[in-house]
Formats: C-alpha cells, sequence, structure tokens
C-alpha cells in the first residue's frame, strides 16, 4: 500500500501555526486548533461571506486591488440620498475612513486603497432630484481632494485605472435619458476625451475593470430600450474594439481587460479575455452592488434586492479557479 510519505516525499507534520507559505498538496496537522489541514487549487472559483460593510448603500463606486485591499466609496441608501462615507476593507473587516468633499450616487472610481480617484455621477439638485456632477476627487491614502472636472458629466458610467493618476471614465448616461457613449482619460491632473465606445450604453458602472491603457467595457442597460446592452469593448489605449457578448447585464464586477468577474443577482460570469462564460453562482440575490479586485482575488459589496430600493451593507469575497487555498479536513 502506497504511502503519504512515499507520494510527497515527506510525513504530515504536526504544527502549531499553519505554515506561511504552504504548497499545493501539502497536509499538516494544528495541534493548536486539533485539525488536519491541506493546500489544494480552487476549481471553477467560489465565494464566501465578508464581512459587513458600516453604511449600507447601492449604485456606489468601488475599486481595489483584492478582496482584502477594496474600497467603498459614495452611493446611494435608503432612507436618504447619495452620501459621501468612504470605506476601507483589509479582508475581514470594513473601516470608515475619511469623506468625500461632495456627496453623489452613481459615480465610478479607479485605482486603489492609497491611491485612488473617484469621478462624476449624480448630486442633489437642491430641489428634491439629482444630476449629473462634473466633480472629480482624489485619494491619497488619508483625504479627498477636489481636483479637475470632466468634460462631460455623467453618471451609472464605467471606470478602469491602476491609481489615483491613471483612469479612464467611459459610458453612462448624459443626462438621462441619454445614453453615452463617450470617453475620457485621467492623468492625474486633466480629463482628455479621447475615442469613443462603438455602443452608447448606461449602468456599466459596479467596479473598476482595467487600466488607463487596457481597458474592459463590460454590459450594462440603455435607458431607450427594455433590454440590457450585452456588448463587450475592449480598450487598447486607442480605440475601443467590440469582442464577444455577455448573457447577462450586472453592475457588480472586478478584474481586468482579460480576466474579469461579473455578477448579476446570483449570476456569475467569468470573462477571459474573449468571451464570457458561466461561474460559480453567488450566494445572495442582489442588484446594483459594486466590486474591486482580480478575477483570482476579488469581492462585491453592497447594493439592494432587486428592485427594492432598500441599501445593504452585504459583501461576497471570491476566490478564482485554480488559486491556492487552504482546506481543512472533516470526517464527512
Amino acid at each position: 500500500m502506497t504511502t503519504y510519505k512515499e507520494i510527497r516525499g515527506t510525513q504530515i507534520e504536526a504544527v502549531t501555526t499553519d505554515p506561511s507559505n504552504p504548497i499545493e498538496g501539502q497536509v499538516w496537522y494544528n495541534t493548536t486548533s486539533n485539525v488536519l489541514k491541506g493546500q489544494a487549487a480552487t476549481g471553477a472559483g467560489s465565494w464566501s461571506s465578508g464581512g459587513n460593510m458600516n453604511t449600507s448603500r447601492y449604485y456606489h463606486a468601488g475599486f481595489g486591488a483584492s478582496n482584502d485591499a477594496a474600497f467603498a466609496v459614495s452611493g446611494q441608501t435608503s432612507p436618504g440620498g447619495p452620501n459621501t462615507n468612504t470605506e476601507t476593507y483589509n479582508g475581514t473587516s470594513w473601516t470608515e475612513v475619511n469623506n468625500l468633499n461632495t456627496a453623489r450616487g452613481r459615480a465610478s472610481g479607479a485605482g486603489t486603497t492609497t491611491s485612488g480617484v473617484v469621478f462624476t455621477g449624480t448630486e442633489p439638485d437642491g430641489s428634491g432630484g439629482q444630476t449629473p456632477t462634473a466633480k472629480t476627487e482624489l485619494w491619497n491614502g488619508t483625504n479627498w481632494t477636489e481636483v479637475n472636472d470632466v468634460n462631460n458629466p455623467v453618471s451609472a458610467h464605467g471606470s478602469s485605472g491602476a491609481s489615483g493618476t491613471s483612469a479612464l471614465s467611459f459610458g453612462g448616461s448624459s443626462p438621462a435619458p441619454a445614453d453615452s457613449a463617450k470617453t475620457e482619460s485621467w492623468n492625474g491632473t486633466n480629463w482628455t476625451e479621447v475615442n469613443n465606445l462603438n455602443n452608447a450604453r448606461s449602468f456599466v458602472l459596479g467596479g473598476a475593470m482595467g487600466t488607463q491603457t487596457a481597458g474592459l467595457c463590460g454590459p450594462g442597460y440603455s435607458y431607450n430600450s427594455s433590454a440590457p446592452a450585452l456588448n463587450t469593448e475592449i480598450w487598447n489605449g486607442t480605440n475601443w474594439t467590440e469582442s464577444g457578448d455577455s448573457s447577462t447585464g450586472g453592475t457588480g464586477r472586478f478584474g481586468l481587460y482579460d480576466s474579469a468577474v461579473k455578477v448579476t443577482g446570483t449570476t456569475v460570469e467569468v470573462w477571459n479575455g474573449t468571451s464570457w462564460s458561466s461561474g460559480t453562482s453567488a450566494s445572495n440575490n442582489i442588484t446594483s452592488r459594486s466590486g474591486g479586485g482580480t478575477n483570482s482575488s476579488g469581492m462585491v459589496f453592497g447594493g439592494e434586492p432587486p428592485a427594492s430600493g432598500n441599501s445593504l451593507t452585504t459583501s461576497e469575497e471570491w476566490i478564482g479557479a485554480g488559486v491556492a487555498q487552504t482546506r481543512t479536513f472533516t470526517d464527512s
């Protein structure tokens, strides 16, 4: 009979703390928690519950490098309207940090928890309604500072970017019910109009996907049609090119131009750079979420039960296919 030592070349270790950098296939016994553990790779990707936000919201700006470094900014609260609340996530819990200067809903953003930018969206117009704003705010890791405005104020638009000084804004409504195809590029100081999307659309917000020179515009919705706008377009730094369509709309999204995740209620689609395919379903039927991270380590947060207008604090974390993960062995 073949033994584990013959297969792996070592015995199962007994340790008081889990190894800091285990390799795939490694197995150990934790004498502190009295459990047997091993290192494995995920299959089709998996979801797990994350910590709840302090402020419930939907149609908010979301971005970040991973599911342990995400950012939730502004958004709609119910009851109430646009807010200025800003929170960061460390993989376990959300922490309130300094607020935006201008309350807004349906905004987008890009960057990281130490260098980010939030732009446009809608702000209260003083008469009980909301109007698109051109305002841009820059995050330095501690505070928000108002900087130069966008050229074309929009709301419910898409974004991509790696930092607060390098971002892209595209699509949206300007104002409703007009869908926009306009694209603007941010260099840390000014916004510059660049080539338009091929297909105008709104509600492409929900988490930055890509960078300023390699962006992804996923599906959204159109004010001029009851059906979702399912087109996907890739940005190469100069032009947008149409690529594979999605099966659903949805605002909870995160990732890069060649590997991204999109969530619509519990329906999940994964982008491989060419086409969308079905992914592991999310646990909660929530719409109007935002997201942050990459295809290997991302998350969605906030949102509302479908068509309810009730803002939520819920978070779900995503681990992508093939990512190493520590598993605990049980008797069942």
